[in-house]
């Protein structure tokens, strides 16, 4: 498979909430992050989502802030009883996403 990301993916132990926007799904989903990158984040959970949709997430990172972010959902793959997706962030400040690239840099160096 070719790869297509944009951005350097990392490994992040974290989850998050998400919300639809266009208010048809009213409840939070948790979902499970696979991997997150300045542009993108990968996650799994059981929940059926929309392809194409938008939702608002709530992302804890490894120095416990939180980032609020947009996510659209650009891949779904079924992997057993769950689902695998593909987001991409909609409208993130450059501040938030230096942070997952500083996150990035250290967590290489430290693997090094």
């Amino acid at each position: 498979m070719q790869e297509r990301r944009r951005s350097k993916r990392t490994q992040l132990h974290s989850s998050i909430v998400v919300k639809r926007l266009d208010g048809s799904q009213k409840e939070e989903v948790a979902i499970e992050i696979i991997d997150v990158s300045k542009g993108g984040v990968g996650f799994s959970c059981k929940e059926a989502l929309q392809i194409g949709a938008v939702y608002e997430s709530y992302l804890t990172i490894w120095t416990k802030e939180v980032l609020h972010a947009f996510l659209q959902i650009v891949r779904i793959e079924l992997k057993g009883d769950e689902y695998v997706y593909g987001a991409t962030f909609i409208g993130m400040p450059e501040v938030d996403a230096s942070r997952i690239e500083v996150y990035q840099t250290v967590n290489e160096n430290e693997q090094a």
